[in-house]
């Protein structure tokens, strides 16, 4: 009989948390044992799938991240950047090694620290989980490698209202796709916005645009365009449960790998 494996989520109680506690009942392998949230929120004490509107699970919602990362062997993070670092840095000295995270909106400081965080435990980070995100990436890559400065990059993205950072965590993923692609540093040729009366758009620049509006669950778009014509490449998510269910995957993958930093790429063997 193959081993259950005991899966704690962060954030458990949004949006995703909740897509996260449904995908683990489609799991046979797997068994939410933990789920946290923030110290401020209402739901502490809750039964964890209420919040979601699901019949009870038997989880009640806690924000003691010490009792829960020893109570775990995976933990699935949808939940903010200081909360994601904050359960790295803690499971050094705990049961729970094993870190799979969404969370999107990182500083370049946070970044750091979480990649820091991640060089002792087994840490798999992606801006989206979702296997036509991931497949879309690597055409992406391959694109911009195959085609010169001649052809101009611009992504775009549109998520719900809801959502708080912007460029998304994907946007900027296909754009670290694109600038691979080219061999250069994404940081030296992002161009976040575009306002005002400025100069002409310079070769080589990777362009953003992000839009928010309703209940969008996610659209991307990476157009590369020159003076003749213009290739798209694009993504839209249905359901929530897309991500969910890639998330969970990565864990029951993710949870007996060595330490080290893991991507959704590593999964799916791209």
């Amino acid at each position: 009989m193959t081993d259950m494996i005991d899966i704690g989520v962060l954030g458990a109680d949004g949006r995703m948390g909740g897509a996260i506690i449904r995908a683990l009942r489609q799991e046979p392998r797997a068994k939410l044992t933990i789920a946290l949230t923030s110290a401020n929120s209402e739901n502490i004490g809750k039964d964890a799938a209420e919040p979601a509107g699901l019949s009870p699970c038997g989880v009640v919602l806690t924000s003691d991240i010490r009792a829960g990362l020893e109570n775990c062997d995976v933990m699935i993070d949808f939940s903010s950047p200081k909360a994601a670092i904050d359960a790295a840095l803690s499971m050094h000295s705990t049961r729970c090694h094993t870190l799979i995270t969404g969370t999107t909106g990182y500083s370049p400081t946070e970044e750091n620290a979480l990649l820091a965080a991640g060089e002792n435990i087994t840490l798999l980070k992606s801006g989206n989980f979702s296997l036509g995100v991931n497949m879309l990436e690597a055409l992406v890559e391959l694109a911009a490698a195959r085609l010169n400065d001649d052809w101009d990059i611009e992504i775009s993205e549109m998520h719900h209202r809801h959502k708080v950072d912007a460029p998304s965590g994907t946007a900027l993923m296909l754009g670290e796709a694109a600038a691979k692609g080219r061999g250069v540093p994404l940081a030296s040729k992002q161009v976040l916005s575009r306002e005002g009366r400025g100069e002409p758009r310079a070769a080589g620049q990777i362009g953003f645009a992000a839009l928010r509006g309703g209940g969008v669950i996610g659209q991307h778009s990476v157009l590369l365009a020159n003076e003749l014509e213009m290739l798209t490449l694009s993504h839209e998510a249905f359901d929530r449960s897309v991500f969910a269910k890639g998330a969970v995957t990565a864990a029951m993958w993710a949870h007996d790998k060595p330490t080290g930093v893991y991507a959704m790429r590593d999964v799916l063997g791209l």
